[in-house]
Formats: C-alpha cells, structure tokens, sequence
C-alpha cells in the first residue's frame, strides 16, 4: 500500500456513483458563490441538470474529501471533442478555502489534459471572483480580461513517461487514503477506478516545446445548457 506523504492534499478521482455528492456540494453553495462559479445564478434543478449531464466517458471531475468522505470541493475538466483545449471549473466550500484545495484540484485536473494531449488549459470566470482569479495567476495562467469575464489560458507540455508516473501515483495515494479511513458506513463518495492515459506518442510525431497561446477558445464547454430563472 504507498503511504501519502504528509502535508498533502489528497485529490479522489470520481465517478458517476458520486453524482449525489457532486449535487450535495454545489447546492450548499450559496447563490453568490453558485453565480461566481457558473457565471450565472443555478437553482437547485439546474444545477441537478448539470451534475446529470456529466459525460464520466470523457470528462474528468476530482475532488477533495473530509475526514467523513463529505466532498470539499470539486473540478470538472471537460474535454474537447477535437483536442483543441481542456476546459477546468471548480469549487470549493467557504469554510475548506485558503487550505490549498483550489490549487490541488487545479493541478491534478492539469495532469490528467497532459497526459491525454491537450495542448491548452482554460478556465473561465467572472473578474470579481477574486478568489479565481488569484488562483489563476497563482497556478501561471495567462489572464485575458474583457467585458466582466476572465479567461485563464495555461500552455501544457507534452505527456512523458514523468507525467504518466506522476498521475499513476497520484491515484495510488488517493486510493491508499481513501480505504484507510476507515469509514464502515460504506463510502459515501466512492473514488473511480484508476485509468491508464494513452501512453506519449513517439518523439518523431511531437512537437517540442509548449505551443503558442493565441487567445481563448470561442466556446465555453463547461457553460450550463440552462441556468434556471435568477432569483
């Protein structure tokens, strides 16, 4: 069994098994942080709608457990269709914040685009979510700023043997944490089964280097399909 290091912070990959605790965490939300995280206000229907929608197939969504298994919060990495750009949201309850989650979440969602060859990482936020913000820059996303809106751009290397071990361990640790917790009440998120990215394509078919960032993408993938009626 591989230890977790001390002063980690532990990221569980999820599944779908983990939709209600998913929906738990984002209705204790209040309608401000809801806003913050969707660019528009989520009644509890839409955000049901969202957490139903989620293509477990394809995306990716981790999260950060307490010592109860509750879930502290979350990020959904979506994925392009056509590999042009990874697409990350995530949040945090108020009273886990400044503990570095955010970061955690953001960085385990960084490895995993690498590993499966996006090129591009992208978030997208309003420019009074601070908090956002500042992880961002914190993380060395590019800030683009306009009309309101921030879009956060962050170039990503090549996959490599480093990053595929990096990710490998990473699910061991969380899996590790995961069963020694004791919890005999059954597992209130059970962790997703740990996948194995698509090994780096060989040296003569990659391109050196990270690629240029031109500007953000036209579409937001993340966007909830319908917000529900403000209130």
């Amino acid at each position: 069994m591989t230890i977790p290091p001390a002063n980690v912070t532990i990221v569980q990959k999820l599944g779908a098994p983990a939709r209600g605790a998913m929906l738990t965490h984002l209705q204790r939300l209040s309608h401000e942080d809801r806003r913050l995280r969707f660019g528009v206000y989520m009644t509890d229907p839409a955000l049901a709608h969202y957490v139903a929608d989620i293509d477990f197939a394809h995306d990716h969504v981790f999260g950060t457990l307490g010592s109860d298994l509750t879930l502290l919060g979350m990020a959904h990495l979506a994925l392009d269709r056509d590999k042009s750009f990874a697409e990350l949201g995530l949040s945090v309850d108020p009273v886990y914040r400044g503990r570095g989650y955010g970061l955690a979440l953001l960085e385990r969602g960084r490895l995993a685009a690498v590993n499966r060859g996006y090129r591009t990482l992208f978030m997208h936020c309003l420019t009074e979510n601070k908090v956002m913000v500042r992880l961002a820059r914190k993380a060395g996303l590019r800030l683009i700023t306009q009309e309101g809106e921030v879009d956060a751009l962050l170039a990503l290397e090549n996959t490599n043997l480093g990053a595929m071990a990096a990710e490998a361990m990473a699910d061991q640790i969380a899996l590790a944490d995961y069963f020694s917790s004791g919890n005999s009440s059954g597992p209130s998120v059970p962790p997703a089964p740990a996948t194995r990215p698509a090994p780096p394509a060989p040296a003569s078919r990659r391109r050196g280097g990270r690629p240029a960032l031109t500007g953000p993408p036209a579409r937001s993938i993340l966007a909830p399909r319908s917000a529900g009626p403000a209130r």
